[in-house]
């Protein structure tokens, strides 16, 4: 017998027997003699049988597998909260699948589909920058497939979703800035329909208002996450007559593209102009000047999507919203000389 994986029914054709008096024999089955029960585990150690976790799931009508989609598979950001969630789905049973939508909104149907095959009980999803319709979650709820959101979210009132105090976080930047010295405070922030976009946007105003500085119009531009979105973003501001001196992006990738667009144009950071990431991403303290940036308690929105996937599964509970708190990390990039961290 050369199998990769070697099956109940395997080890029945070699002992001449039936699938269900081996299947008993592995669970010591007292209608199954002695000697048979012997005979039968000695061969499975010998042809090193280990049980099939699906095919076990498919016969009670559960997997314990939980659908994970993110954007990228690359990023610290994404990779933190899956081992939150794999921890929490290990702690209580259960196995995760990851999909990548590659922020495609194509890829993300997908991978529902291609989920749903392989017959996971339910998802934890982040939004692909271009989803827009959500009719493909919609479908999911109609079948009482149980569903969680994380970071990028909707349907909001229908589904359990994880988030940070995107608004809190984002006041907290402008009021950094202002503490620093800058006083130009310019924002680059992601698509309208992005809740993290909107509710960024409203800290970012909260942030302006709080220190007294000029609301311009000018100051706020967007991009579609993609790193020529964010440097064309960049340029735009760099092109004002009367340009800023603070610059924070959406996530930490756009304001790499800015410093870099910022640096093409012979200015420094952060004497120039300062800057502040979002999200916290290895590079950060790489780059030089290393990147100020909000960090997000990754790991705790990865266990705190999981557990809210298994209240629901295995407690039947409402849909629950949990916000999490950010911290601001404050490095090179914004700070002036003579001016405290």
């Amino acid at each position: 017998m050369d199998k990769k994986y070697v099956s109940l029914k395997d080890l029945a054709e070699e002992l001449n027997v039936s699938v269900s008096t081996v299947s008993r024999a592995l669970k010591d089955h007292p209608d199954i003699s002695f000697e048979m029960r012997q005979r039968v585990k000695e061969l499975a150690e010998m042809r090193h049988y280990s049980p099939n976790p699906l095919a076990m799931g498919l016969l009670k009508q559960e997997t314990r597998m939980i659908g994970v989609i993110i954007p990228d598979i690359i990023t610290h950001f994404y990779a933190s909260i899956i081992a939150g969630i794999e921890s929490v789905a290990r702690e209580n049973g259960y196995f995760v699948l990851i999909s990548s939508s590659n922020e495609s909104t194509q890829k993300e149907i997908e991978s529902v589909e291609n989920l749903l095959k392989a017959r996971v009980e339910g998802f934890i999803v982040c939004l692909s920058k271009q989803t827009t319709s959500y009719d493909h979650f919609k479908g999911l709820l109609k079948r009482n497939i149980p569903l969680v959101f994380f970071d990028r979210t909707c349907l909001e009132n229908e589904v359990s979703c994880v988030t940070v105090d995107n608004r809190e976080a984002s006041r907290k930047v402008v009021h950094h800035f202002y503490q620093q010295g800058y006083r130009r405070v310019a924002f680059i922030s992601g698509p309208d329909y992005l809740n993290i976009s909107k509710e960024r946007i409203a800290g970012y105003y909260d942030g302006l208002n709080d220190c007294n500085l000029q609301i311009d119009p000018e100051l706020l531009v967007k991009c579609d996450l993609s790193t020529d979105s964010a440097r064309a973003a960049m340029n735009r501001l760099l092109s004002l007559s009367n340009r800023p001196d603070a610059v924070y992006g959406i996530n930490d990738f756009v304001v790499f593209a800015a410093m870099k667009e910022i640096r093409k144009h012979n200015l420094e950071v952060p004497n120039d102009i300062g800057l502040v990431g979002f999200t916290d991403e290895f590079h950060a303290t790489v780059v030089t000047p290393e990147l100020t940036s909000i960090v997000h308690p990754t790991f705790q929105i990865g266990e705190s999507a999981a557990r809210l996937f298994i209240d629901q599964t295995e407690r039947g509970r409402m849909p629950q919203m949990v916000i999490l708190k950010t911290e601001l990390k404050v490095r090179e990039s914004s700070v002036l000389k003579g001016q405290p961290r």
